[in-house]
């Protein structure tokens, strides 16, 4: 497997999951709309998160604001020509199996960091963060189950 994942990051290829392995569970703004975080440029964020994410482009509309959405494991963000600062938005993604979504990414080329344990009402998460070249945040998280 670990083989497989240098050869295709080796070929710029993006590392895609298998169909049974759904690993994006969720997307939540930092700020108001997950389907519309604030970019300049549509055609690069979705070539962008296509790579990157290994997501899909599956809406593009002009209105109230140019607009494009991506998906992935049936967990939709979107990016719009909005005029908001995109330094100060993006996203938490829950995902399942943490090691092996960030382990996807950096074979993407994502530059990952601050991986660490919070801790929130009680609850532990395994984290990781990435800013992408557009400046949007993302928030990678896994809950951590308690121990006994």
């Amino acid at each position: 497997m670990f083989a497989e994942r240098v050869n295709r990051a080796a070929s710029a290829e993006p590392v895609t999951t298998m169909p049974d392995e759904a690993h994006f569970r969720a997307a939540a703004p930092f700020q108001a709309d997950v389907l519309a975080l604030p970019v300049t440029d549509l055609d690069a964020a979705s070539t962008w998160y296509a790579k990157a994410f290994g997501m899909h482009e599956v809406e593009r509309r002009d209105s109230p604001n140019p607009t494009v959405v991506l998906e992935r494991d049936g967990v939709q963000i979107g990016f719009a020509i909005n005029g908001g600062d995109a330094a100060q938005d993006g996203a938490a993604v829950e995902v399942a199996n943490i090691h092996d979504v960030r382990d996807e990414l950096q074979a993407n080329g994502v530059e990952t960091a601050n991986w660490r344990i919070d801790e929130r009402n009680g609850e532990r998460f395994q984290v990781f963060f990435v800013v992408a070249p557009d400046g949007l945040c993302y928030y990678f998280y896994e809950r951590v189950p308690p121990t006994p």
